[in-house]
């Protein structure tokens, strides 16, 4: 297992992080077996944990609690806050309120006094940018995180934030985490580059692309859409759609690079992340002790020039295939009213 550095923190994280979202009830309920699965990453060398307050309700912030008891000061452990937990007002968000409560509770359910690196899950623009800094400075002060970062945000709130903090005098996000993989890699554009220009670290989510890069869903062999991933969500796999033909074609021409590799795809697709030198780790997220051995099988798997041109060829650089299930969508796009001046307006003109 390698190790580098995150950000400028100091801290030295492998490059291959363990993502827990299918820890719990959405994924893996059994505690027991995903208890086992930690360890297991933890002895192949891995020492940087990723979770969230609202992965199963808390339950996998209890999972990962249970997990690291006696093993915690081994372990680079990394949480989130910002979806909206239970039923009420300011219950989620990126307020002082909330994220003053909520750590405690990320506290309690992880079983530990400290969190290594406490992230913004998503951006608030209900919330001023300095409200959520300063408090994060506030519990970095307190010795209740160690540092913190920003998950899924545009690069444009990346730079915002980092002037606030330097013009309030405030501590900065230390580190991103957005969505990178074969079939997605529009944040090669900004995002990438802005956190290598500001010293940010950056820990990439979702490397399989939702479950496209396991190897699983070929074009021309029937795929089940009432099992597995492709029944939570069926438009995401069904073949008849223009946009999964397209990225059922792109598996095919990917299957052929690991082919020539002699790799698998998932280890193919894990080893592209952390090739780019904006990366410092890849989240892996397995559901199964067999998915965990599969993912590390490519923790040794370094891709040549050769390859990565081949890469680019199919995928050029920057290139979002499909927008990743979860990415973050601006409020101007989602709301016509912030992009359409009132037809009188429209007309004067």
């Amino acid at each position: 297992m390698h190790y580098r550095v995150l950000g400028g923190t100091g801290i030295e994280v492998s490059v291959h992080c363990l993502g827990t979202m299918m820890f719990g009830a959405v994924g893996n309920p059994d505690h027991d077996e995903c208890v086992r699965i930690i360890h297991s990453a933890l002895d192949q060398g891995i020492n940087f944990v990723d979770t969230a307050d609202m992965y199963s309700a808390g339950e996998s912030e209890e999972i990962v609690g249970k997990a690291l008891r006696g093993r915690r000061d081994d372990v680079v452990l990394a949480t989130k806050v910002h979806f909206r937990m239970g039923v009420g007002p300011n219950r989620g968000g990126n307020s002082r309120r909330w994220i003053i409560k909520e750590v405690e509770e990320s506290l309690k359910r992880l079983q530990t006094d400290w969190i290594d690196l406490y992230q913004i899950h998503r951006p608030d623009h209900t919330t001023d940018i300095e409200e959520t800094l300063s408090t994060l400075s506030d519990l970095v002060h307190q010795g209740k995180i160690r540092a913190f970062g920003c998950s899924t945000f545009p690069a444009d709130e990346i730079v915002e934030a980092h002037h606030v903090a330097e013009r309030r005098g405030l501590l900065r996000f230390r580190t991103e985490q957005p969505p990178y993989s074969l079939l997605a890699r529009g944040v090669e554009t900004s995002v990438l580059p802005v956190c290598e220009r500001l010293g940010m670290g950056v820990l990439t989510w979702s490397p399989l692309a939702s479950g496209f890069l396991t190897g699983r869903y070929r074009k021309g062999q029937p795929i089940d859409l009432a099992t597995g991933r492709a029944a939570l969500t069926p438009a995401r796999f069904d073949p008849s759609l223009p946009v999964n033909a397209s990225k059922l074609d792109i598996v095919e021409q990917l299957v052929e690079v690991a082919d020539g590799l002699g790799c698998s795809l998932p280890e193919l697709a894990v080893a592209f992340t952390v090739a780019h030198p904006g990366v410092t780790s890849v989240i892996v997220g397995p559901r199964t002790m067999n998915q965990l051995e599969a993912l590390l099988k490519g923790a040794s798997l370094t891709l040549d020039d050769a390859a990565l041109d081949r890469i680019d060829e199919i995928v050029p650089p920057g290139t979002n295939i499909y927008q990743p299930d979860g990415a973050w969508r601006p409020p101007v796009l989602a709301d016509t009213a912030r992009r359409r001046r009132p037809i009188a307006d429209r007309s004067a003109a």
